[in-house]
């Protein structure tokens, strides 16, 4: 295939980015012109959003027939309509942004050089972060560093999911069915001989994050328990040592009886115990609990995603392939 016949699909999930979506395609068109040995589609995944950013998207659309449109029946989250997007890339190589332009349109002529020499994967990492705060950037470095403790050392430190992906290593990622996504830790996780192109994270050009404390709590939870079962094992640790502790404890009690006598039992000694052990049980139960749960969306077997309507997926010009209704993985034609 030659390169001016390779087309790169440029996936972007959208949650209420109105005030974003036209300074987006206003940057990003530039961009793409500088590159005429390729082709472009633009796969805007609308994720149930409450402002106008469909109908943007739409009347965009009519200018500009690269656009293609998945309209979700209700908000699923970023990492489904990440799912969604990337699932309906027709082209040779798939680079999922964001529409706030925290992602630089510019760097995707670096992505094309590094794919050119022959790298499935290239993986914009965030040299710089002073658009976050300080409690964000710090909190984002404990988690690379806990995450790959746990899962042995699996994602690159400050990547997000701006990158682009060549078609093997796209099916890979496409292949795997979680309901209960962490894509970060899947793109580490279908492997791939990887490039890194450093790059400064700006502001975001309008409108405001969606993404709480809260939310991202939840969602290093859901990395940490879809790659990791540590957070299970080490309760058989902390079993084993609070048992040992309590034998040894009942033996200095039974020594001190037969030495000196039955002693009156403290109030305050039996509710420290009392309140450790029944901690350390709510806490194993809560961790259990999280696991099971993960158990249980999976168990159910409903898809990924609901759409309501896509725009412009014509056939043989973009067409997405045919999914699994229960997994969202490519059918064999």
């Amino acid at each position: 295939m030659s390169q001016a016949s390779k087309l790169v699909s440029l996936v972007i999930p959208v949650y209420n980015e109105e005030s974003a979506i036209p300074h987006f395609l206003a940057a990003v068109r530039p961009v793409l012109e500088a590159e005429p040995d390729y082709r472009f589609e633009f796969i805007f995944v609308n994720d149930g959003s409450r402002d106008g950013s469909l109908e943007l998207l739409l009347a965009a659309r009519e200018e500009d027939p690269r656009i293609r449109i998945v309209d979700f029946s209700r908000n699923f989250g970023k990492e489904l309509a990440l799912a969604a997007g990337l699932q309906a890339a027709s082209g040779a190589a798939a680079i999922p942004m964001d529409a706030d332009l925290q992602d630089p349109p510019e760097l995707i002529s670096s992505f094309l050089r590094k794919w050119e020499e022959g790298y499935d994967v290239v993986v914009g990492v965030r040299k710089r972060r002073d658009a976050d705060t300080a409690f964000k950037r710090r909190s984002a470095a404990w988690f690379y560093a806990f995450f790959n403790y746990l899962c042995g050392r699996r994602l690159v430190p400050n990547a997000g999911d701006y990158r682009l992906m060549n078609r093997a290593s796209l099916d890979a990622l496409n292949s795997l069915p979680e309901r209960v996504r962490f894509t970060k830790g899947l793109y580490a996780w279908v492997g791939f001989r990887q490039a890194i192109v450093l790059y400064d994270r700006p502001a975001r050009v309008a409108g405001n994050t969606s993404w709480n404390v809260w939310k991202l709590w939840n969602f290093a939870l859901d990395g940490i328990t879809s790659f990791s079962t540590f957070p299970l094992r080490i309760w058989s640790y902390i079993g084993f040592g609070v048992a040992l502790l309590g034998f040894v404890y009942a033996a200095w009690l039974t020594a001190r009886t037969l030495l000196f006598g039955v002693d009156v039992p403290g109030y305050p000694s039996q509710m420290v115990a009392l309140l450790v052990i029944g901690g350390l049980i709510l806490m194993s139960l809560g961790i259990i609990g999280e696991y099971l749960g993960r158990i249980f969306e999976e168990s159910k077997g409903r898809p990924q995603y609901i759409v309501r309507s896509r725009i412009g997926f014509d056939a043989g010009a973009g067409e997405p392939p045919a999914r699994c209704p229960h997994c969202g993985a490519p059918l064999s034609r």
